[in-house]
């Protein structure tokens, strides 16, 4: 159950090492300490493979990329796959430059990611190769919508099939799968959008999920993706009048530290397709 997938990740306490862009690397650090993780941030190849090594979970991002960290990410991708640890990516960008798109395709045809998170814009430029990324963000064209939901539920099935990965899609409705099942899930405020970093926030929230629950991983990537809306939720209903998106980062951050099982399962809608 959803909620068991939460107090596993308290009660485990996984360390996930996490090679993600610096706009949100304080963030991503924070999510994983109040969900009850243990973050470390290491980027140098040098010590990439002894840092995976002692970690649970490897969290990819890719959203400031230089030639150093890319070496990193290969690096410690191999090595946590050697070690049969959990592994996300989180393709920031992908369609945007072609440093972006390249780098997500090489890293897909090296490592087994057992989870591929972005928003529909950059799922679509690795799924079909081809995208309208705004920047970092998703094309307002590129919306899940209840009138185009059966027909982004079979792509999303059939994109994991492909990859052999569970895709976790997010957006205005949040769509986590394999080649068989899809949770549509609705929790979420939209205000969540003016906030740098939420989706990578999401990314390490989802990789502690994933090392935490090992033999339940589709379950225990949706339950992350409903922590983090109902969280946004919580957060937007605790700003006071005065008070912007800098107050709604950590709410947000501190609806996760206060987050148990029973709230989590409370609060989360969802239905599996």
């Amino acid at each position: 159950m959803i909620e068991d997938c939460l107090e596993n990740v308290r009660s485990i306490s996984p360390l996930i090492h996490n090679i993600t862009n610096y706009v949100t690397v304080n963030d991503v650090a924070n999510i994983e300490l109040a969900c009850g993780a243990s973050p470390i941030m290491a980027d140098e190849p040098d010590e990439a493979e002894d840092i995976t090594s002692i970690c649970n979970g490897l969290n990819i991002n890719i959203g400031t990329l230089n030639k150093r960290t890319i070496e990193a990410m290969h690096l410690a991708g191999k090595k946590a796959m050697s070690l049969g640890h959990v592994i996300l990516l989180d393709p920031v960008g992908a369609g945007a430059s072609a440093l972006r798109t390249n780098t997500a395709v090489d890293l897909m045809e090296e490592i087994h990611f057992d989870v591929i998170r972005g928003n529909v814009s950059e799922l679509k430029a690795l799924a079909l190769g081809s995208s309208s990324t705004k920047g970092v963000d998703a094309s307002a064209a590129d919306v899940v919508s209840d009138d185009n939901l059966d027909s982004m539920v079979a792509f999303i099935k059939d994109y994991a099939a492909k990859s052999g990965s569970i895709i976790a899609m997010t957006g205005a409705i949040d769509l986590v799968a394999d080649d068989s099942a899809c949770y549509v899930i609705r929790n979420g405020k939209k205000e969540m959008s003016s906030i740098t970093g939420t989706g990578c926030q999401l990314s390490g929230l989802m990789t502690a999920y994933l090392a935490a629950n090992p033999g339940n991983k589709l379950e225990a990537a949706a339950a992350a993706v409903m922590e983090m809306g109902l969280a946004g939720e919580i957060g937007v209903s605790h700003l006071l009048p005065y008070e912007g998106n800098s107050s709604l980062r950590n709410h947000i951050i501190d609806a996760v530290y206060r987050m148990d099982g029973t709230s989590l399962r409370n609060g989360a809608r969802y239905e599996v397709r």
